[in-house]
């Protein structure tokens, strides 16, 4: 099947697109290679999976001519651009135009696929607010300008839907970690202060927050276990991560133990809209796609270790 994956040269798009490509499908990725964070890893990651055989077409989603661009004759669209996370450097535009203006026109763009067996928007955990421990029905209350704008895109992909337009769903993912994770992430910027004897900006009191440590590999198996599913997750939400919870102390003193070193810490200001806790509930995932992730945390950032040395030492 010919699958578009949006956001194709990022953290979790690149391994999804890898994936459904090594699943025999044919996979064309779009990305508009952002300056949001170093585009050399971006392009990085593009060469990776387009060495395995994906298409990268470099291009920007608020520009609404994605019919000249992209093939019509896509079966499933897996998106993933977006503006991300909780940035200071970050305008409300920025989250505005990324998050709701694209998705919009990837929208107008899927309604001219005849084949189009299912789109998949890829939420996030911070739609449900400052605590994530909830069941997809819960009401959202978001707590930032990219939880706001995140849920925004989901309900206009899940509109499609209930108009009978096109199956769709989403799924909210849960603290993502593994290779390829962006720099300014905890685990990548964790083990990058590690072996630059630099310090780790730690946000005051984070030390103490929760959140569902996620390797990616089971996160892109839960994302492609939709293919095939369109039927049973049309219209639905789909929380995807672990039920395991660690703190933010337990996730730098992981990288620690792997690294055999002490990390400096540098107690910075908090941040607003910053998540308190995250705890997947999955049961849901587990009913509906017998999702069941596996991998531990301290497997998780072994393997983000092994994958930065490779890269950047």
């Amino acid at each position: 099947m010919k699958i578009l994956v949006t956001g194709a040269a990022g953290f979790i798009g690149s391994h999804t697109s890898e994936c459904l490509q090594e699943m025999g499908h044919e996979v064309v990725g779009v990305d508009n290679f952002n300056p949001y964070y170093n585009v050399e890893l971006k392009q990085l990651n593009a060469k990776t999976i387009s060495d395995k055989g994906v298409t990268i077409i470099t291009h920007d989603l608020r520009t609404n001519n994605l019919s000249e661009i992209l093939p019509l004759d896509i079966d499933y669209i897996f998106h993933f651009s977006a503006q991300p996370g909780i940035s200071t450097t970050s305008t409300f535009e920025d989250y505005f135009s990324n998050n709701i203006i694209a998705t919009k026109n990837l929208i107008d763009f899927a309604m001219q696929c005849s084949n189009l067996k299912l789109f998949v928007n890829i939420g996030t955990s911070s739609i449900y607010g400052l605590e994530a421990t909830f069941p997809e029905d819960i009401a959202p209350k978001p707590a930032s300008h990219y939880g706001v704008t995140k849920l925004a895109a989901e309900q206009l992909v899940l509109q499609k839907s209930r108009e009978q337009q096109f199956k769709s769903c989403s799924l909210r993912l849960y603290s993502v970690i593994g290779p390829r994770e962006r720099p300014e992430k905890m685990y990548t910027k964790l083990i990058a202060c590690a072996f630059n004897n630099e310090a780790f900006p730690l946000f005051e009191g984070s030390d103490t927050h929760l959140r569902s440590f996620t390797y990616v590999g089971d996160i892109v198996d839960g994302i492609v276990s939709v293919i095939n599913n369109e039927t049973v997750v049309d219209g639905e939400i789909i929380n995807l991560g672990t039920e395991v919870e660690h703190t933010t102390q337990e996730g730098i003193e992981a990288v620690e133990a792997i690294l055999n070193k002490k990390i400096k810490i540098n107690i910075i200001p908090k941040r607003a809209g910053d998540q308190l806790r995250t705890k997947a509930n999955i049961d849901k995932a587990r009913r509906l796609l017998n999702y069941n992730p596996q991998t531990t945390l301290l497997e998780g950032v072994r393997y983000q270790v092994n994958w930065y040395k490779a890269f950047f030492i």
